[in-house]
């Protein structure tokens, strides 16, 4: 072949592939996943810049392999440990938007629950990129691990975090399936005093360590309730999570109480709030240290 027909045919050859190239990048599928509201959330490439305006929602994004792209949290924001080294937008519930807005985030995730609507509005109508992070149920976790991968690119770690997430859980109910019940009061909070229903999540755990929520028919999701009610009811257990990781003040309360049998058999728990309160894989150990608290109860029967 003659070299002027050769380098002719060379460059043809190099053009056609770069228009394939150029229409193959331009019609790359968009990442798509849907949000914990059903809104369908999509990115041209994996976020590179993420903000969680919840601590559960920051610890899903590195359990979601994209601890990496965070740059911003809220207030105990504090696992993993590198999580806290992040830059802090105020609490959740009050959010410094200028300081939000100048990170320039490509992904947000917003927690309809617990972030003040207005706010989460005024990013709406700036055109930023909302995920609504709000899982209730344990699958839904498993699934937030695997959607969140997808917008992050780390859809290996996030696969794999949450087939260890669900193969745990599935364990622990096999495990307690046929254990004996144990009624049980969990404490929210303490003033005013408050518990969940059958519609939270805790009472998820609370329903697979073979516990029976005294307070689960309650209208409320998380009602408010009287010292009365509980002493009515006179559970077995008393299960708190106190106002730090190790603070059992709440628990101590309850001795004034001594003809509860929650407090004659010392059935008195503290479980980490960050472990059972976060809608995270954490959840997992939340439930095993609830399990194993339960088994003491049902031993000192």
């Amino acid at each position: 072949m003659p070299m002027r027909l050769l380098l002719a045919t060379t460059r043809l050859l190099m053009t056609s592939l770069a228009i394939t190239t150029s229409f193959a990048v331009a019609d790359a599928p968009a990442r798509c996943v849907l949000d914990d509201d059903g809104h369908r959330v999509c990115l041209e490439r994996p976020a590179q810049r993420v903000v969680a305006l919840s601590p559960g929602a920051t610890e899903l994004v590195y359990a979601a392999g994209g601890g990496a792209r965070m740059v911003a949290a809220v207030n105990y924001s504090d696992y993993p440990p590198e999580a806290a080294k992040l830059p802090q937008l105020g609490s959740n519930r009050r959010l410094d938007l200028e300081a939000l807005l100048a990170l320039d985030p490509d992904l947000i995730l917003v927690m309809p629950s617990g972030n003040p609507p207005e706010q989460v509005a005024t990013l709406e109508r700036l055109g930023r990129t909302l995920f609504i992070s709000e899982p209730q149920t344990f699958e839904e976790v498993a699934s937030s691990l695997e959607r969140l991968s997808i917008l992050l690119g780390s859809e290996s770690e996030g696969h794999q975090a949450a087939a260890d997430f669900r193969q745990g859980i599935e364990a622990l109910r096999l495990r307690y399936r046929d254990a004996a019940p144990v009624p049980l009061f969990y404490q929210v909070w303490d003033e005013p005093l408050m518990t969940v229903n059958d519609s939270h999540f805790i009472h998820q755990v609370i329903d697979l360590c073979r516990g029976e929520n005294i307070f689960a028919a309650l209208p409320r999701q998380i009602p408010r309730i009287s010292l009365e009610s509980v002493l009515q009811r006179n559970p077995e257990a008393i299960v708190a999570g106190g106002m730090g990781e190790e603070n059992t003040d709440w628990l101590d309360d309850w001795r004034h109480w001594p003809d509860l049998k929650a407090v004659q058999r010392d059935n008195l728990f503290f479980v980490a709030p960050s472990l059972i309160q976060r809608p995270t894989p954490r959840l997992l150990q939340g439930a095993r240290d609830l399990c194993a608290h339960l088994d003491t109860a049902r031993a000192r029967r």
